[in-house]
């Protein structure tokens, strides 16, 4: 990613990850601006040193927190009078316009992001520009498809930038990361591990986040390991299993047929990979580094909650 895009086209969103050992790496590799999704990353990020330039991509109400960093350069995301007026209470002096390019979630209509540029003027903050995700296009499967509609979404935001101003066009993430052309900087932050969902696309970048399972129970024609809805992101539908296919997954259980011939048995440890990274590492308290079988390294998922 950092030869494709560098230094700061590219804005690693930690939100993927969620650990300040990864996105120490990231900083290594160029890249010194970072996207987060809750105050807690952003403090996270701050007190381990990683804040030159952090974005909180996300409309929060109690900006109290961000203000207090002395020691980093926060932006948030703002969409209406409300946001405005938290960030502005808070203490923080800079945000960027969110806009809704095609998401239903947040973002302000592009035909407003002028007006609310200039209230957020008003209130003393500096606009560095506008954000908008394309969240709905970067997990379709056709490429080409993913193109129109990129160009789709970028043209709303572009429109918007032209109302709002600032150097900052902020969007994208891993599934479009070399498609949106028309975006300042891209906040992709999955490609870091990546997961099954992502792995539809055939992107050139490979799974690196596994679960290790321990087989707990067999019976003619299937086994149970013990992972589940409780450590596993599912939003993105069930989890891939090496050597078997998963029936379905339950609270602290995947149910699974072993592949024809292999033998499993109780005690067995199995690989699962997650369909969602991101989620599925906020169920976790570390990650091990390994390389074939040694675990070289132990990292906190040290920007875990709100």
């Amino acid at each position: 990613m950092a030869e494709a895009l560098p230094g700061p086209r590219m804005r690693p969103h930690v939100k993927a990850h969620k650990c300040t050992a990864l996105a120490g790496w990231q900083a290594d590799a160029g890249h010194r601006t970072f996207t987060c999704a809750t105050v807690r990353e952003m403090v996270g990020m701050a007190a381990a040193g990683l804040g030159d330039d952090l974005l909180l991509a996300n409309e929060v109400l109690d900006c109290r927190p961000l203000g207090a960093l002395d020691d980093a350069r926060v932006t948030v995301a703002v969409d209406s009078l409300e946001t405005i007026a938290a960030a502005a209470d808070g203490g923080v002096r800079e945000v960027l316009v969110d806009v809704n390019v095609g998401l239903p979630r947040c973002g302000c209509d592009p035909d407003d992001a002028g007006r609310i540029a200039d209230e957020a003027r008003r209130r003393g903050l500096e606009v560095r520009g506008v954000m908008g995700y394309e969240g709905h296009v970067v997990g379709l499967e056709d490429r080409d498809e993913r193109v129109r509609q990129v160009e789709e979404a970028m043209a709303q935001l572009v429109r918007a930038h032209e109302d709002v101003g600032g150097d900052v066009v902020s969007a994208g993430g891993t599934g479009t990361y070399d498609i949106n052309r028309w975006a300042t900087e891209i906040q992709a932050g999955s490609y870091a591990l990546m997961d099954t969902a992502y792995g539809k696309l055939q992107l050139p970048f490979r799974q690196a986040l596994f679960l290790w399972s321990t087989v707990i129970s067999t019976s003619p024609g299937w086994a149970v390991a013990d992972a589940g809805l409780k450590s596993l992101g599912m939003d993105h539908g069930n989890p891939t299993l090496d050597g078997g296919k998963v029936w379905f997954c339950s609270d602290e259980h995947i149910t699974f047929a072993p592949e024809p011939g292999r033998e499993v048995k109780v005690g067995d440890r199995v690989r699962v990979v997650p369909a969602h990274v991101d989620p599925t590492v906020a169920y976790h308290e570390v990650m091990h580094l390994v390389r074939g079988d040694e675990v070289i390294d132990t990292w906190p998922v040290d920007l875990r909650g709100w």
